[in-house]
């Protein structure tokens, strides 16, 4: 899992982040998480993305998911 601090936040932000969170019945986390994924739903990292990234993230590609088959190769 990644982690994201966020400093600075406009007066107000965290206390209705907090209300928006109550009223879904989760955390403040929770509610963050859930406003960025919905946020960032539109536009889904793409691999060129993933590739720029420089936090030496690791990318795992899941071919099934793709309905892609593995398959052996002769070197």
């Amino acid at each position: 899992m990644e982690q994201i601090l966020i400093r600075n936040l406009p007066v107000g932000t965290r206390a209705a982040l907090r209300a928006r969170a109550q009223e879904h019945g989760r955390s403040s986390e929770a509610e963050a998480r859930e406003l960025l994924a919905e946020a960032l739903a539109s536009r889904p990292a793409t691999l060129v993305d993933l590739l720029r990234m420089d936090d030496g993230v690791e990318i795992e590609f899941e071919p099934g998911r793709l309905g892609l088959a593995g398959r052996d190769v002769e070197l």
